[in-house]
């Protein structure tokens, strides 16, 4: 299923996705007594550093795939005020005019239909509730995909991706800011940011683009095929001159549901 993670491999591989997430949360003020739901919640560990800013408030956790909070609930019991989960495939969201605020990172990118995802969000808010979030944007991971484009094209591939459309929608600020709008926001604030990673190893990008970047390319191959998949792109990657580096680009999103239609 595309909603089907690795949670366990994801879980020790996410250390970008934390740290960018780390970030959008230390600019969120809190008061602490907040409802506040994360969409896409993967294995809970940035959700485990927003429920600690909230002492007196509700945190819903939701995501679409049922490992993920799995992992999620494990890693985090014992945390008070506890967490509560919801397994939900974006852009539906069952929480209408539930929550202060709506946080997520790393995760709309993987909804395609933004317009739909927008409206929803703007649902779910309580009147005056808060949208802030990340994910990626514009350019992302462009010149880090181009070498599986041309891998997926050779005869010993090529079968298995005859149909492939990816399940991506990387809109840059300006297209955001629009459909923000258009669902209905006010206060909209939308910036693009370049954030690279870049990799020590062969070993550990293997490790992260089989769990992240290529996760979707190698779940249409056959399990024979895709060591082979893969080493085909790191030969190609071995000869850019960025060399083991993804060149992510994150959408930083706020805007606010007005409090009176």
């Amino acid at each position: 299923m595309l909603s089907e993670w690795n949670a366990e491999a994801y879980h020790r591989v996410s250390d970008p996705q934390v740290s960018w997430g780390r970030a959008v949360l230390a600019r969120l003020a809190l008061g602490g007594d907040e409802r506040v739901v994360d969409l896409g919640c993967g294995t809970g560990r940035l959700t485990r550093e927003l429920a600690a800013r909230l002492p007196h408030g509700d945190v819903v956790a939701l995501d679409a795939s049922r490992q993920m909070l799995e992992q999620a609930v494990a890693h985090l019991a014992g945390v008070s005020p506890p967490v509560k989960f919801v397994e939900a495939r974006l852009p539906h969201i069952p929480l209408a005019g539930w929550a202060d605020v709506v946080f997520s990172t790393a995760t709309f990118h993987w909804v395609r239909d933004h317009p739909a995802l927008f409206s929803n969000i703007l649902i779910a808010l309580a009147p005056g509730g808060l949208l802030h979030a990340q994910c990626g944007g514009g350019p992302n991971l462009a010149q880090a995909r181009a070498p599986a484009d041309e891998v997926m094209r050779l005869p010993a591939f090529a079968r298995w991706f005859a149909d492939f459309q990816g399940a991506w929608e990387f809109a840059d600020d300006r297209v955001t800011a629009g459909r923000l709008r258009a669902a209905g926001f006010t206060g909209i604030e939308t910036s693009l940011e370049s954030a690279p990673i870049e990799f020590a190893d062969e070993a550990s990008y293997r490790a992260y683009v089989t769990t992240v970047v290529f996760r979707l390319h190698l779940a249409r191959l056959p399990e024979e095929l895709r060591t082979a998949f893969l080493d085909e792109v790191v030969e190609r990657v071995r000869l850019l001159p960025q060399g083991f580096t993804l060149d992510y680009w994150r959408l930083n999103l706020r805007a606010r549901r007005p409090r009176h239609p």
